[in-house]
């Protein structure tokens, strides 16, 4: 039973799946044990033992087991209340074998100690006590109320040395439980607590995506009005007799409309990547235009030379998503900015994913940032406030249900690669041309 990502249901206990695995796995030990040894006692030493009652435990418990198995395949978790129905189950077990064995004077009734410290690893403290209560009971019941076990003659007179053999045989069976079984539902609790403490700074970096689509939507806001007066000042400037008639200063005013519409395009792009889409309707191309559009508007925009391998077999029809064109040029033009050599753009689909790799010239992640790229603040640049880029980027990508990857190939330079569902960008309905 593989470990499964941590469920968001709040009914579902923290790595309960994977701690179901590890009693379904101390349950097979317990039936493997508990043949073993009435096979030894009943056929070597000879003690004459109510089969029937004492072999029906083990069977219920492999029974338990198949159920178990066959049931929880494809669930999240479990709950509390799943994981101490499981343990009562067990306790109550040893208790019926324990009855049958000679009682508390059958030296595995220090079994119960590992029921115990497994419901108080496993359960919160008044789940757990239920457990302890239940083995208390359990064993105080056991102190008066068994069968005694018929030893044969041989042993008739040596119940205290066969009590510290078996004494001896529990304490090594429970130190290697313990060490074993408690040991791994610490790590499944370490690895849910660490899961969760991931989600915490995924909801902190999403609050982040709030706060700057927020100002981003405030800066359009306050810098909308002054270029749209830029704008119309300039379009009546282009159609004046006089600039006209001036090559230079209509070439001038030519320029600056291209810079306007360039500022009006960042502040697009800011707010598309915080999360914010200006009302421009996406167009339907297809996967190869939409890539090399990407790589001839950046192409234009330098002199490096932009190199696009395209090894996509099969075309597909797609939605221009103006966030997925910036997000992906924010890689671009990070890769650009140390790579005056030029870069490298690689693009594949593998089944229903579309692999894009920017792959730069330039000197490589620092390894201390390597690890933390994606995260805000963290610069790759080492300028302060900066390392917004590929935070904007990852989280993008999240939103579209991909992810980002970035690492230092051993031929030098920085990779940064994309993963994008297709599913995220078919063209399913109509859209603007």
């Amino acid at each position: 039973m593989a470990t499964p990502p941590p469920p968001a249901d709040q009914d579902i206990a923290p790595a309960s799946y994977g701690n179901m695995a590890l009693l379904v796995q101390l349950r097979w030990v317990a039936v493997v044990g508990q043949i073993i040894t009435i096979a030894v006692a009943a056929f070597w030493l000879g003690v004459r033992l109510p089969m029937v009652q004492i072999l029906a435990v083990p069977l219920l418990l492999a029974l338990m087991n198949i159920a178990t198995w066959g049931l929880g395949r494809g669930r999240a978790g479990y709950s509390y209340l799943e994981l101490l129905g499981a343990l009562m189950l067990d306790v109550e077990a040893l208790s019926w074998q324990l009855y049958f064995t000679g009682g508390a004077t059958n030296p595995f009734i220090y079994l119960f100690l590992v029921q115990i410290m497994i419901g108080a690893i496993l359960l919160p403290p008044r789940w757990s006590w239920i457990v302890a209560l239940a083995a208390c009971c359990d064993v105080a019941f056991l102190t008066f109320g068994f069968r005694p076990l018929e030893l044969p003659p041989v042993y008739a007179g040596a119940h205290f040395e066969l009590f510290l053999l078996g004494s001896l045989a529990c304490f090594m069976l429970i130190a290697a439980l313990l060490v074993f079984f408690v040991v791994r539902m610490d790590r499944n609790q370490r690895a849910s607590t660490a899961a969760l403490a991931a989600l915490r700074q995924q909801a902190a970096e999403d609050q982040h995506i709030v706060r700057m689509g927020l100002l981003a939507s405030g800066a359009a806001h306050e810098l909308g009005t002054p270029m749209a007066s830029m704008s119309v000042i300039l379009g009546d400037w282009a159609h004046h007799p006089a600039i006209a008639q001036d090559p230079d200063l209509a070439a001038d005013v030519t320029d600056m409309q291209a810079e306007l519409q360039r500022c009006k395009g960042i502040v697009s792009g800011i707010l598309m990547s915080a999360g914010e889409v200006r009302g421009e309707n996406p167009t339907v191309t297809t996967l190869r235009a939409f890539l090399r559009e990407i790589t001839q508007d950046w192409q234009a925009r330098t002199t490096a030379p932009i190199r696009l391998t395209d090894t996509i077999a099969e075309e597909i029809d797609i939605v221009s998503d103006p966030a997925l064109r910036q997000v992906i040029g924010n890689v671009v033009d990070n890769a650009l900015e140390v790579s005056p050599g030029g870069i490298a753009i690689t693009a594949r689909r593998e089944a229903d994913t579309l692999h894009i790799a920017v792959r730069d010239g330039g000197p490589g992640f620092d390894p201390d940032v390597l690890a933390q790229v994606g995260r805000p603040y963290i610069s790759t640049k080492g300028r302060a406030g900066g390392g917004l880029g590929l935070f904007l980027v990852a989280n993008v990508l999240r939103q579209f249900g991909g992810h980002m990857a970035v690492s230092n190939p051993e031929t030098g330079g920085a990779l940064v690669a994309l993963s994008i569902p297709l599913s995220a960008l078919a063209f399913q309905g109509k859209a603007n041309p």
